[in-house]
C-alpha cells in the first residue's frame, strides 16, 4: 500500500486502527495523572513558588524526569482540555511509531539469516495487538508522559543498538533515565556494544544524566530525600509474596529493584540474548514494584515485542499474548489480591528464566537471533525493510 511517494506497510493500518480503538475507549477515562506533569513543568520553570532547581526537594512526590516536565511543557500554551488531549494523541502516535522502530531493527538485525519480511510483519502484528492495549493504559488512561517517553527513547536506543550507532545509544539511554530514573534498568544494553564504542556510548550515557540530575542535586542537598519516598505496599504486591508485609515501600525496595533489573540485563548480554534487556528489567519492576497500577505493564509489553521480534524467530509472538492475559487479565478478572500478586511473581519469575536459559536455534547464516549487533548494520543500499 502506497500513500502518496510513501510505502505503507499493512499491518501498520491494522494496528492504527487498532489504537484507534482502544484510544476511544480510554479517552473516557483519559489523563489520570496528567496533573502531575502540569504540576511539575510550571514548579521546573518557576511558573509556581518552590519550585526551580528546589523542585525535586519541595516536592519528593513528583518522582519524574526533568526531560519528562519539558516535554510536557510543550503542551502548557493549549488550554487545559486541549492540552490533555494533544498530550494522549501524541504518546499514542509514539506508541506505533515504536512499532515502526521495532519491525526494523529486527529487520536489520537479523538480515543475511534468511530472514521471512512478511512472517515478520505478521509477528510485529500480533505481538503489536498485544502491545497496544497497555500502551493506550499508560499514554492515554494515565497520561503518564515519563513512563511514556523512557520507553520510547529506549526503542529509540534498541534501534541505534542495532544499526552500530553507539553514541546515539548512550544519549537515548540518558534520555530515558533523565525521563524516568526507573529506567536505569536499561543500561545493560550498554554493554551489547563493542568495547571501544561501549565506553563512547557510556560516557554519552552517565554525562548527560549528570547533567539533567547534578544541578538539582548540588544546589538543593533535600534532593537526596527524595530518593526515599515511599508509596503504599498494595495487597496485590509481589513483594507480599517475599515477606514484604510492610504498609509502604521497605527501605531496601527501590536499590534492589534497579539492581536486579540490571544484573539480569548484564546476564542477558552475557548469554548473546541482548534484546531480553528490557524485558528482564520491566520483570524486576513489577517483580518488586509495592504498586501494582496496570500502566506499569506497557515496559513489560514493549520488552516482551522486541524479544519476540528480535530475539526469536516464531510467527506466533505468544510471550507477548502470555504477558497480556497474566499481567491485565488477572488485574481485571481475577478477585483475589493474593492470587494476583502469585500470578505476578510466577510470570516475572518463569519469563525470565526462560528468555535466559531456553535453547534457541540458529537460523540460516548461523547467528541465533538475540546474538551481539554487529558494529555496523545500516540496511543495504534499496533495501525495504520490514516495517
Amino acid at each position: 500500500m502506497w500513500i502518496g511517494r510513501y510505502p505503507v506497510r499493512w499491518h501498520i493500518v491494522l494496528l492504527t486502527l487498532w489504537t484507534a480503538v482502544w484510544f476511544v475507549v480510554a479517552e473516557r477515562h483519559a489523563a489520570i495523572s496528567w496533573h502531575y506533569l502540569r504540576t511539575g513543568q510550571q514548579l521546573l520553570f518557576n511558573q509556581v513558588s518552590g519550585g526551580g532547581l528546589a523542585l525535586y526537594a519541595n516536592h519528593p512526590n513528583l518522582q519524574i524526569g526533568p526531560v519528562s516536565f519539558v516535554v510536557a511543557g510543550l503542551f502548557a500554551p493549549f488550554p487545559a482540555d486541549v492540552g490533555e488531549k494533544l498530550a494522549d494523541a501524541f504518546m499514542s502516535g509514539l506508541g506505533l511509531y515504536m512499532l515502526v522502530l521495532v519491525g526494523r531493527a529486527a529487520a536489520d538485525h537479523n538480515r543475511g539469516t534468511g530472514l521471512n519480511h512478511k512472517r515478520l510483519q505478521q509477528r510485529v502484528l500480533i505481538a503489536g495487538a498485544a502491545f497496544i492495549p497497555m500502551w493506550v493504559e499508560v499514554s492515554v488512561r494515565f497520561a503518564h508522559l515519563d513512563d511514556v517517553l523512557a520507553l520510547f527513547f529506549t526503542t529509540l536506543a534498541v534501534r541505534a543498538l542495532v544499526r552500530g550507532r553507539a553514541t546515539a545509544v548512550g544519549v537515548f539511554l540518558a534520555l530515558a533515565v533523565d525521563s524516568k530514573p526507573w529506567a536505569v534498568g536499561f543500561l545493560p544494553l550498554l554493554l551489547a556494544l563493542p568495547r571501544p564504542a561501549r565506553l563512547r556510548s557510556a560516557a554519552w550515557a552517565f554525562g548527560l544524566v549528570a547533567v539533567a540530575w547534578l544541578p538539582f542535586y548540588l544546589s538543593h542537598l533535600d534532593t537526596l530525600h527524595a530518593a526515599r519516598f515511599t508509596i503504599p505496599n498494595q495487597p496485590a504486591s509481589s513483594l507480599r509474596w517475599f515477606g514484604a508485609n510492610d504498609p509502604v515501600t521497605p527501605w531496601w525496595d527501590r536499590p534492589a529493584q534497579m539492581a536486579l533489573g540490571i544484573a539480569l540485563g548484564a546476564l542477558a548480554v552475557r548469554r548473546h540474548r541482548w534484546p531480553a534487556v528490557v524485558f528482564l528489567a520491566a520483570d524486576a519492576r513489577i517483580l518488586l514494584d509495592p504498586s501494582v497500577y496496570t500502566y506499569y505493564n506497557a515496559s513489560v509489553l514493549l520488552g516482551t515485542l522486541i524479544w519476540d521480534s528480535i530475539g526469536q524467530r516464531r510467527l506466533v509472538p505468544w510471550v507477548s499474548w502470555i504477558a497480556l492475559i497474566s499481567l491485565y487479565g488477572s488485574a481485571l478478572l481475577v478477585p483475589s489480591d493474593s492470587t494476583q500478586g502469585l500470578i505476578r511473581l510466577a510470570f516475572g519469575l518463569g519469563s525470565a528464566a526462560y528468555v535466559l536459559f531456553w535453547p534457541q536455534r540458529a537460523p540460516r547464516g548461523g547467528r541465533t537471533p538475540g546474538a551481539d549487533p554487529p558494529v555496523t548494520a545500516l540496511p543495504a543500499r534499496g533495501v525495504r525493510p520490514a516495517s
